[in-house]
């Protein structure tokens, strides 16, 4: 894995870096807002580290350009085909999904937030992780519409591709090598992403 990761951050040519780099992440990132199995701030993170690297000065804000781009585009169109399923009789497979990822008590949670706080609630719901889906989801019961959830979504995908990215220039700063700032920012993403299950798991184990 080490060594795979050496091989990529070290490409012969920053164009084709970014040729090849930046298309991919914005397929990548869009694909994980629309199936969430994809570790999207991970992949961030990691684009972030080899931009830090390279020599043109506006790599890492088309980085973060092309990531909150895919991301907002991933949301608004499962939103959408959530929205389909919302009013079509028998659901739909992508509403069976959304409903499938979010657990009864995290949709309660969010769905008492959203009537406090109203679209506002996306930002954070991007930000913790496994908070999305829920949020989308009390979003898609509660009738709201697909402009609406725009609104609140553009500054929510603004402020996560922004943190993401400000771990990967975390990594790449702090190591000479841009496969070992990839190292880095990965498993700080991964341990950012997995901490809250694990922190609910202790929880339960210790009201037993």
């Amino acid at each position: 894995m080490i060594e795979f990761l050496r091989q990529t951050a070290q490409l012969p040519a920053e164009s084709t870096q970014q040729a090849v780099g930046y298309p991919s992440l914005f397929l990548l990132v869009a694909l994980g807002a629309l199936v969430p199995v994809v570790p999207t701030g991970a992949l961030v993170s990691s684009a972030a580290v080899v931009a830090f690297h390279q020599s043109s000065p506006f790599s890492l804000l088309v980085v973060f350009a092309v990531a909150s781009a895919a991301a907002f585009l991933g949301d608004i169109s499962l939103y959408w085909l959530g929205q389909r399923g919302v009013r079509s009789k028998n659901g739909s497979r992508w509403l069976r999904t959304i409903r499938d990822r979010a657990a009864p008590e995290r949709l309660e949670q969010a769905q008492r937030k959203l009537d406090e706080h109203g679209a506002t609630v996306l930002v954070l719901s991007r930000l913790v992780p496994a908070g999305r889906i829920p949020v989308m989801l009390a979003c898609l019961l509660g009738r709201m519409g697909l402009r609406q959830f725009a609104r609140g979504d553009v500054p929510a995908c603004l402020a996560w591709a922004a943190t993401y990215q400000l771990i990967g220039i975390l990594g790449g700063s702090l190591f000479p090598e841009p496969w070992q700032g990839v190292v880095a920012a990965v498993g700080l993403t991964l341990l950012i992403s997995g901490a809250p299950a694990v922190w609910r798991r202790t929880r339960a184990w210790w009201a037993r």
